[in-house]
């Protein structure tokens, strides 16, 4: 994943964690997850996804990508099914995501939408997405859209995620890939770096600060909930 022919090493700058980490902050690199949207043999989503895994490993985070082929359709299958813990597993792991999708119809893929589907919102008193950074990108067949962008960043902040503000639309996208699947420089790739940079550096100033994304309601509901297991208990 480290080769990187088309990026300018000179005006990519090494991110310094001192700069962004939180006091305390647990001091290893950023845990990314990249979710992608297509089973072709040629997936233009799948190809960004790897260009973005070799960018952030060059600005220093550790990576995986999720391969969705085999996992089933939300409900289908108990929450113990192989890919689905695969997932639920590495969505625990992260500590921020990319997701990468083509626009179908107007719309982000199903294949995309069921992975996120199967990361719940809450297991027990966990939020596994909570307060975790995402990036979106999308690829599109013809001119430049964002409605599968806007759709996930819906989706990432009901998934209460810290969704940053740059993101990345790659039109024509047949056009953007050569035949071993490497992005051409473009300003399309150019947009996907900002991306990732900002990604990285967002994830080192919120990750260690839990008092970003803690939320008031939240605790009254925890508050509740102790009061009764403790009332309970003097009964």
């Amino acid at each position: 994943m480290s080769d990187l022919p088309n990026l300018d090493r000179e005006r990519l700058e090494p991110i310094d964690p001192a700069l962004y980490a939180a006091p305390g902050d647990p001091g290893h690199a950023p845990r990314i997850l990249i979710l992608y949207g297509s089973l072709r043999t040629r997936s233009f989503s799948r190809f960004a996804a790897e260009e973005a895994a070799r960018l952030l490993e060059h600005l220093g985070a550790e990576v995986r990508i999720f391969d969705p082929t085999g996992l089933p359709l939300p409900d289908a299958e108990p929450a113990d099914h192989p890919k689905v813990a695969e997932l639920r597993e590495l969505a625990d792991w992260s500590e921020g995501m990319v997701w990468s999708s083509p626009e179908r119809h107007g719309a982000m893929t199903g294949i995309l939408k069921a992975q996120i589907d199967w990361i719940p919102l809450s297991l027990g008193s966990v939020r596994p997405t909570q307060g975790k950074t995402l990036a979106l990108m999308q690829v599109c067949g013809g001119s430049q859209s964002f409605n599968a962008l806007n759709q996930m960043r819906v989706l990432g902040r009901w998934m209460r995620m810290v969704t940053i503000p740059n993101q990345s639309s790659v039109a024509k996208a047949w056009d953007e890939f050569d035949e071993a699947g490497r992005m051409k420089p473009s300003p399309y790739y150019a947009r996907i770096v900002d991306v990732m940079e900002e990604l990285v550096k967002f994830t080192y100033m919120t990750r260690g600060r839990p008092a970003l994304t803690d939320r008031y309601s939240e605790r009254v509901e925890s508050h509740a909930a102790l009061s009764k297991r403790v009332n309970t208990g003097k009964i």
